[in-house]
């Protein structure tokens, strides 16, 4: 499906794009000032995971982060790998460890979310 390319989807793309960690939608909306609502940041976030642009990452306290998809390939994107939140700076970064797991016979997984919570290197 053919989208269109509005002023708020170019803005919150740049700063996805500019971020060096997954931002949450508050971290989006303070960064935008105002200038776009709750709502329309909601729903571009939305396409934009339903597009394949971005991932998103359910944090351990259940709160949704947005990181670029830089490593999927067109059509098949993996996002089994693990998330590092920093307790301190509360930075959230995806890392390159995939998470390797083996199903039963018969099941497929759909969705993988691990999640690694403590003081990043910076922080140490």
């Amino acid at each position: 499906m053919q989208r269109r390319n509005t002023p708020a989807k170019q803005e919150i793309l740049l700063m996805l794009q500019d971020a060096h960690s997954a931002l949450s939608q508050d971290m989006i909306e303070q960064q935008m000032k105002g200038t776009v609502d709750r709502v329309t940041i909601y729903r571009v976030l939305n396409s934009f995971c339903e597009d394949g642009i971005v991932h998103k990452i359910v944090s351990d306290e259940g709160k949704n982060y947005f990181a670029l998809c830089t490593e999927c390939k067109e059509g098949h994107h993996d996002h089994d790998h693990f998330h590092f939140r920093c307790l301190k700076c509360n930075k959230v970064e995806c890392m390159s460890e995939h998470v390797i797991f083996k199903l039963p016979a018969g099941y497929t997984a759909q969705n993988v979310n691990c999640w690694i919570s403590g003081v990043c290197d910076r922080c140490a």
